[in-house]
């Protein structure tokens, strides 16, 4: 998942929301929002060997710029054939920031959530968590910060029903540095999360982390059940530019996406199925999705793909372009 510079490194309260006593509830009972979308024309055969879920980060642009409220995503992906979504957590921050506090307007947030997720019959699967800190960082009170920061999200994705939170790893120092730092974050945050049934999974999102065996290295040492992987089929650049962590030109990248996504899967609870601008046989000229897909059947995957478009220009068509190609893909 690509972030934008939009992205704040906000330091906001690590205080649990079970503290206000927010649990999962399967019986909502409101009503959804006004915003619609066609389903996509492709039929999802009986047979597919996965199932399908929508990144809201598909919908950024209508969300962010077109005035989308993004309290409709769960209605959204039900139109267009999804079982589950995947959460962003900062599209919602003009939302629950208006609240008295972060934590009152994240648990409002959260009740609301969870009833058009069950009005619209879909599962709530993770929260893709973004700035609230670097957990890479060599200076361990703001590294501890930054795991705290992370706590109200798993509160949250227990009270939603959720499997996982989703996060990154970046900081600063030498690779060998970068990595103990992130070892210990994820052994901490890890422990919380476990207590609430609830995974943390770091995904190839940039810099070391679109390094499988740096990534992999990581998940051997913490070595904790509920910490892991959320493959992403396109996230591998390992330098920009500069040193920008985002936007800039990518310099260095991983050199088989294939085989990345490969190494990380034994560690994966979840996958990510990145798409950019289709050619003119609606395939992706960047990412090999029939690979992808074999390599994924042949490992014995069967859990959710989740459909990242990120091509510009109409979402909508390019989310359905996305999920068409995966159903081709796994025809094949």
């Amino acid at each position: 998942m690509k972030r934008r510079t939009f992205v704040r490194n906000s330091a906001l309260a690590g205080i649990g929301l079970s503290a206000f006593g927010l649990s999962y509830c399967t019986n909502p009972t409101s009503k959804e929002g006004e915003q619609t979308a066609e389903a996509s024309e492709a039929e999802t055969p009986a047979a597919l060997f996965f199932k399908l879920s929508l990144a809201q980060w598909s919908l950024n642009q209508a969300i962010r710029e077109n005035g989308m409220d993004p309290l409709t995503f769960a209605k959204t992906a039900s139109d267009l054939g999804f079982e589950g979504i995947e959460y962003v957590n900062h599209l919602y921050e003009p939302i629950y920031s208006k609240a008295s506090s972060v934590l009152e307007g994240i648990k409002s947030l959260t009740e609301e959530l969870k009833t058009r997720a069950n009005d619209n019959g879909v599962k709530s699967l993770l929260i893709m968590v973004d700035g609230q800190g670097d957990l890479a960082i060599q200076n361990a009170k703001e590294r501890l910060e930054a795991v705290n920061n992370h706590h109200k999200w798993v509160d949250m994705a227990n009270a939603l029903g959720c499997h996982s939170i989703r996060v990154n790893l970046f900081g600063d120092g030498s690779k060998e540095e970068q990595y103990a730092a992130s070892a210990d974050s994820l052994s901490k945050l890890g422990a919380y999360a476990k207590d609430l049934n609830i995974n943390v999974l770091v995904e190839n999102h940039g810099g070391l982390s679109s390094d499988p065996a740096w990534l992999t290295g990581i998940m051997k040492d913490v070595n904790m059940s509920n910490v892991g992987t959320l493959p992403d089929f396109g996230n591998f650049c390992l330098k920009r530019e500069n040193g920008e962590r985002w936007e800039a030109p990518c310099v260095e990248e991983y050199p088989d996406k294939v085989e990345g996504v490969k190494l990380l899967m034994p560690y994966a609870k979840a996958v990510s199925a990145k798409s950019y601008e289709f050619n003119d046989k609606g395939e992706q000229d960047k990412i090999d999705y029939f690979g992808m897909v074999k390599m994924l059947r042949d490992f014995g995957y069967n859990g959710y793909i989740g459909v990242e478009y990120e091509g510009g220009g109409d979402e909508i068509a390019g989310i359905k372009a996305t999920k068409d190609l995966l159903i081709k893909a796994a025809n094949a």
